[in-house]
């Protein structure tokens, strides 16, 4: 069997936003760019304390955070770029990681 390296959050982290900025962040296409199996990937987040779902949670939180701030794209063209199928879908989550709706987070900043 060959030996896989284990990734680092922070590989694993920026596969998932290079991803996310492509398209989208599947399991298997961020496996594949990190040069492992699905489920091998699956396994080291789990040694980690992760899992494959919070890491996407937590890139798409960072840059929705970071895209709110310092760009002029709408709310909308944030939500599709970040993946969601719509701004309300995109604005529900948002409203759940940060208590706060993001054209009120984006004033606020």
């Amino acid at each position: 069997m060959k030996p896989v390296q284990t990734p680092s959050r922070n590989s694993v982290r920026a596969a998932i936003a290079a991803l996310l900025c492509g398209g989208g962040a599947a399991l298997e296409r961020t496996a594949i760019q990190l040069g492992m199996s699905p489920r091998s990937l699956q396994r080291h987040l789990a040694a980690m304390g992760t899992s494959y779902r919070d890491m996407v949670a937590e890139v798409r939180l960072n840059a929705a955070c970071r895209l709110l701030v310092e760009s002029n794209e709408s709310i909308s063209e944030i939500a599709l770029r970040l993946g969601y199928a719509g701004t309300s879908s995109f604005s529900r989550v948002f409203m759940r990681w940060t208590k706060t709706q993001p054209v009120i987070y984006r004033g606020q900043r």
